[in-house]
């Protein structure tokens, strides 16, 4: 179920909820409409939307720090990108199938995860939609990036430097996969759904109570269905949140893209030739 269908679900149960207490009201005894009974209603009422107020922020805060890290994951990995692209390049003309091989890669995966805007220029790379489009997840991408990582272990250094210099590409290549994976699992999103249903139970009975109680008026009624519509919505955002690469807030394809830029820029100073003997 999406975002929206997971509100527009939500804002007819609240709906539903409270036309069902509309209909019970006339059905109720006499003494059961006494200002006593009304007023103890009013005081669980009150207590209910206090305790379902917390758990929609504390939700909503939940959800908002884990896009928050997952952005952060995702310039980390763009980062860890510009730095291995750059030992490559300063491993020299030997490094270059693993560049070309990298840059490939970087333009596939925002091509195939950022479906909704426009794919890198160039058609020297792949297009394949991930799973549900997560690029994170696709078998074909993450073959590509691995391919990288052979073709730095399969390096020759020759000298000091370039053994050195393998060794760190090596570990760069390393925290860039894991990174990868930490993305995976960010991307499926940590919201309990069973919790959520819970809670939406929760907010239909206190609409079922808010039309016991509230009089059968128009005002009335547009205010019940204007809080349906704010609450529905704090849901919506709350599930797009917890799918970072889903739905309308998404992570930015900045970073990403900064990094393909980085990759594709002329080489401006030229690598130390390193001596054969050193």
């Amino acid at each position: 179920m999406t975002e929206i269908e997971t509100a527009l679900l939500v804002f007819v149960l609240l709906v539903g909820g409270t036309g069902l207490g509309v209909l019970l009201r006339p059905l109720l005894p006499e003494e059961h409409r006494k200002h006593e009974t009304v007023q103890l209603v009013q005081l669980v009422l009150g207590m209910l939307v206090t305790f379902a107020a917390l758990v929609l922020s504390l939700l909503t805060t939940s959800a908002k720090s884990s896009y928050d890290n997952a952005t952060n994951d995702m310039r980390t990995y763009a980062a860890d990108l510009i730095q291995l692209d750059g030992g490559l390049r300063d491993f020299g003309s030997s490094a270059e199938g693993a560049r070309a091989a990298l840059r490939r890669y970087t333009a596939a995966a925002i091509a195939s995860t950022w479906l909704q805007e426009k794919p890198p220029p160039g058609d020297d790379y792949p297009h394949v939609p991930g799973a549900n489009n997560d690029e994170f997840e696709s078998v074909e991408l993450g073959a590509m990036l691995d391919s990288v990582g052979h073709q730095i272990g399969s390096f020759e250094p020759h000298g000091r430097y370039q053994a050195a210099l393998a060794a760190r590409l090596t570990d760069l290549f390393g925290r860039v996969r894991d990174t990868r994976w930490r993305l995976i699992e960010e991307a499926h999103g940590n919201l309990s759904r069973p919790f959520v249903a819970m809670l939406t139970l929760w907010l239909v009975l206190i609409f079922l109570m808010f039309g016991l109680i509230t009089p059968h008026n128009s005002l009335a009624l547009v205010m019940i269905a204007l809080g349906a519509v704010s609450i529905s919505s704090s849901v919506y955002v709350i599930v797009d949140l917890d799918t970072p690469f889903t739905g309308q807030i998404v992570i930015p394809s900045d970073s990403m893209r900064d990094a393909l830029s980085h990759m594709n820029s002329p080489l401006k100073l030229q690598a130390p030739q390193v001596s054969q003997t050193q």
